[in-house]
């Protein structure tokens, strides 16, 4: 018995990044200890689908003050001057 997979490459040209269907999500570690998971709420993009696959390329603009982590003081440090 065999089995075999295809993959189907997308349709060549520029998409949008439509934000509705979409998420900036990070993962932080934090004190090697425990994980500190986030998001970014204000972004946008392009995706540009080339043939050949390989010179495609994305183009994204990240809103750094839309950074949340679910605690409003962590929020108010990391837009501070040590991170952002």
């Amino acid at each position: 018995m065999s089995t075999s997979t295809t993959s189907q490459l997308p349709t060549t040209g520029t998409w949008t990044i439509d934000p509705s269907h979409s998420t900036v999500e990070f993962v932080a570690k934090h004190l090697v200890v425990s994980k500190v998971r986030g998001r970014f709420d204000a972004f946008s993009g392009t995706i540009e689908v080339t043939d050949p696959i390989e010179a495609s390329r994305v183009d994204v603009s990240i809103d750094a003050a839309s950074i949340t982590t679910g605690d409003a003081d962590r929020d108010g440090h990391v837009k501070g001057g040590d991170f952002l």
